[in-house]
């Protein structure tokens, strides 16, 4: 009878726990989650123009312990081994907790940044966000390389507009080797660099073209195509992955389907005898 009243309570409590994962994954608790974040992003532009407004606060507030009880259900579904395995609940789950420390908090610059880092869980909460995230996260190793390359790239075109161009224009611009690099980044960019940076010195070093050209195409449409190649790499890898999987379970199913049709070709045989 012990027995029995011991187990009551531990069959009560699995009962519960899969009720709760029954909601957690079910198909419309992440839309509602999605909309949740998105009407919370709401409510941060919405502060920007009424600072300090009541209503808004205590809406923020609701929402705070909204992402709360989410969380809570959560690791209860799912349980504290299934919970923290993904990486992305582990972010969920310092954002939230961030959030409730840092409420009370009298630096209002923390309170803000953390409503912001909200929004962030946008990202875990719809795949396809999640995928390309995945997949730049898997690609930094491979762009450490092109990383290598543009700063030696950069480095060699900074020696030598500070070696050539010092003298033309302001000492913010070619003046030093640092001054160099920003400059040759606003290049890059296309921010204001033909005549703002390009034409004042070709007008004063006719040959300080070829220095620019060669610059934007090897700085700005070589190494730029690398990084969306390597990117699109991971991309395309996420989705093989997919598709070798679906093939192997169609080749499992198709292996059993032949089985089963040898099989019963074995016992019609054996009947006609």
């Amino acid at each position: 009878m012990e027995t029995n009243n011991t187990n009551e309570p531990n069959q009560k409590q699995s009962n519960i726990r899969a009720i709760i994962r029954n909601i957690v994954l079910h198909k419309y608790f992440q839309p509602i989650v999605i909309a949740i974040i998105m009407f919370n992003g709401l409510i941060i532009v919405a502060e920007t123009y009424f600072t300090g407004n009541s209503l808004l606060i205590i809406i923020d507030k609701i929402i705070v312990w909204v992402f709360v009880i989410e969380m809570f259900l959560k690791i209860v579904g799912l349980g504290n081994r299934g919970y923290f395995s993904d990486r992305w609940n582990i972010f969920d789950f310092m954002i939230v907790v961030a959030s409730l420390l840092f409420y009370t908090t009298a630096f209002v610059s923390v309170l803000r940044l953390v409503r912001v880092l909200r929004l962030i869980r946008m990202i875990p909460a719809i795949p396809a966000l999640r995928r390309i995230i995945d997949s730049l996260m898997a690609s930094v190793p491979a762009l450490t390389g092109i990383l290598g390359l543009s700063i030696l790239i950069f480095s060699i075109y900074a020696i030598i507009g500070t070696t050539f161009f010092r003298d033309v224009l302001p000492y913010e611009f070619f003046g030093s080797f640092h001054t160099s690099l920003f400059t040759l980044m606003q290049v890059v960019t296309f921010e204001s660099w033909a005549s703002q940076v390009a034409r004042p010195i070709i007008n004063a070093i006719p040959w300080a073209w070829v220095y620019f050209v060669s610059f934007i195409i090897i700085g700005a449409l070589v190494i730029l195509n690398l990084v969306v190649a390597v990117i699109l790499s991971y991309l395309g890898q996420d989705e093989e992955a997919q598709r070798e999987e679906q093939m192997k379970r169609l080749f499992s199913e198709n292996q059993e389907l032949k089985n089963d049709i040898q099989e019963i070709k074995q016992i019609l045989l054996n009947k006609s005898k």
